[in-house]
């Protein structure tokens, strides 16, 4: 089952609106902010950005620069554990299909046989 996909609008420096795919969020209890990462819609870059926000402003939240380089490697360690676990349960999921593919396979050719 597919998790729906959330997007965010980012303001440009020329003002103009631009629609990205978030990626995750999460909090850090050490620099005491909630950070999102997200990816320009449709860019097949595959580069990713982030920055802090406060998760209490709701809808009309505004997105904060990282300020500082150990911000920006807690960011990419996450990511990094993150993404590895979505291509774990990604095999996993592989590896279920595949399992059930057989699983069906044997069960036809019982009934061939039959």
């Amino acid at each position: 089952m597919e998790n729906e996909k959330e997007y965010l609008l980012v303001t440009d420096e020329n003002g103009n609106e631009i629609e990205c795919e978030i990626i995750m969020t999460f909090s850090s209890d050490e620099f005491n902010k909630s950070y999102v990462v997200y990816q320009i819609k449709d860019d097949e870059s595959g580069e990713y950005y982030a920055a802090s926000y406060n998760p209490e402003d709701d809808d009309e939240g505004k997105l904060l620069e990282v300020e500082s380089d150990k911000e920006w490697d807690l960011i990419e360690e996450v990511l990094e554990s993150f993404l590895e676990d979505g291509e774990e349960k990604d095999e996993e999921e592989d590896e279920v299909e595949t399992e059930e593919d057989e699983v069906d396979d044997e069960e036809d050719e019982e009934l061939e046989a039959k």
